[in-house]
């Protein structure tokens, strides 16, 4: 009893003192990886799924693709497909002395012989186990059922929804698969993966892929599911396809991830440019592009436009927003008058997508003959 006490102590001072800039966040991944970056994955939480058995020896071994690992658990352990959430250990990125392992038998709970030798990082590698639950079968494809179970679906052209993350920008992943230069990152619930040969673009829309700008953007990728290195990427090489979609309804099994707070929108163009003194009278619209996206309902009541000369009369317009763009599209409903000075106003209670709100703003421009 003493020493499961202390176990459960051990584990609680673990998490306490993880390394520096380490995220608390769990992410979804697989045997494989967890061999391949064992110092990217050390000391965070993570979720597995596998085939666990109990060996005659007494360890308890995670097993999925002709991988393994080892599990150490304190508590009932179901047998079979199980999904395994805890925090991964890479014993080498410890020290002999480190107050984490202090009173540990570390022979029987990691298979540890000290009198060898300290072991090298990725050595000796261990999952400390916080649950252990049956896994169900995989159903339909998405980012997480892939990532935990990468076989079910190696070699198929699959279709996934995910939030776009550039080029690794939030850290997602531990390396790159360098298949081109238009590789990104598409994540969704606890789970990345990589797309590659597709450029982050479509019809009305471009994605940066070095600027948070765009990271939180919904998209929809078909690729063929390819892997190495403990790495997974969807190949669009070969008549993949990708288009913006909005977010799936969140689930307990689809979390929506809640990107960190960006800048308000503001507006970055406009034609005509601020200033110009020589607009054509026939000119039909007037087009505004943002940095963020916007909420277009709250565009309704917000946008004015009039004469700034003469009667100072309001224009009639109608207004369209391209949200692959970003762009406001104010149609007048009759040609400008000539030599008339005209203003566009965006006014308060203008929202971006998450809530923040543009600030005031406003376009002058004068017509020519």
């Amino acid at each position: 009893m003493k020493r499961l006490l202390l176990f459960v102590l051990l584990l609680f001072a673990a998490r306490l003192s993880a390394q520096p800039g380490t995220t608390t966040t769990r992410r979804a991944t697989n045997i494989a990886a967890l061999h391949a970056h064992s110092e990217f994955f050390h000391m965070r939480p993570v979720v597995v799924v596998g085939e666990l058995k109990l060996l005659d020896s007494g360890e308890l071994r995670l097993s999925n693709d002709g991988a393994s690992l080892r599990v150490v658990n304190k508590g009932n352990t179901p047998e079979g497909t199980v999904e395994v959430r805890g925090e991964f250990w890479d014993l080498g990125k410890f020290t002999a002395d480190d107050p984490r392992l202090v009173g540990m038998d570390l022979r029987r709970t990691f298979g540890l012989d000290t009198e060898a030798g300290w072991p090298r990082v990725g050595q000796v590698t261990a999952l400390i186990a916080s649950s252990i639950a049956p896994a169900a079968p995989p159903a339909a494809p998405s980012i997480r059922n892939i990532v935990l179970n990468p076989a079910r679906y190696l070699d198929q052209k699959v279709t996934v929804t995910g939030q776009f993350g550039g080029r690794n920008l939030l850290g997602d992943l531990p390396d790159a698969p360098g298949q081109s230069r238009w590789d990104f990152v598409l994540r969704s619930a606890d789970a990345a993966i990589w797309v590659t040969n597709l450029r982050p673009r479509g019809k009305d829309f471009e994605l940066a892929l070095d600027a948070r700008i765009d990271t939180g953007r919904w998209l929809e990728v078909s690729g063929t599911l390819q892997q190495g290195r403990g790495l997974q990427w969807l190949n669009a090489a070969d008549g993949g396809t990708i288009k913006i979609t909005t977010a799936p309804k969140e689930t307990p099994e689809m979390a929506v991830i809640r990107v960190a707070a960006a800048p308000p929108p503001n507006v970055v163009f406009s034609t005509p440019i601020a200033g110009e003194d020589d607009v054509l009278p026939s000119l039909g619209h007037v087009r505004v592009q943002f940095s963020r996206d916007i909420d277009p309902a709250t565009l309704r009541g917000h946008v004015h436009a009039r004469y700034t000369t003469g009667t100072g009369a309001p224009l009639e317009f109608t207004t369209q927003y391209l949200p692959g763009t970003r762009v406001l599209e104010l149609k007048f409903a009759a040609p400008l008058e000539r030599f008339s000075g005209v203003t566009i106003e965006l006014q308060e209670g203008i929202l971006g997508t998450d809530k923040q709100p543009l600030a005031p703003w406003a376009l002058a421009f004068t017509t020519g003959g």
